[in-house]
């Protein structure tokens, strides 16, 4: 398996997908692509983005079972660059999906 990326979604979007057998987050409608993290990013996303939550579920991804592009980029003019999926996630490319709990304080700190 190549390296995998990581998508932060809730509890609620999840069960959806499972149900539908498509992942298709707001976003892509809105940007274009699922906004994805590697494994060095993605505590960093979880604490800026959905800091205190926990309905969350963090989707570990094989890049090598994605059917649509994926694209290493930064569209904000930054050095780091995010995967982003241009696409409908499959399922069958999810290879873990993990509660994503913050400690007590609200932030995360891993798995």
């Amino acid at each position: 398996m190549a390296e995998p990326i990581y998508h932060i979604t809730s509890n609620e979007d999840w069960a959806s997908a499972k149900k539908s057998g498509l992942y298709s987050f707001c976003a892509l409608e809105s940007e274009g692509f699922i906004h994805c993290s590697t494994k060095s990013q993605y505590l960093d996303i979880a604490n800026s983005v959905f800091k205190g939550r926990t309905d969350l579920v963090l989707l570990e991804i094989d890049t090598n079972l994605l059917k649509p592009e994926v694209r290493y980029e930064n569209l904000e003019g930054g050095n780091i660059l995010f995967p982003h999926i241009y696409g409908a996630l499959n399922l069958d490319a999810v290879v873990n999906a993990l509660d994503l709990l913050p400690g007590a304080d609200g932030v995360f700190t891993g798995l």
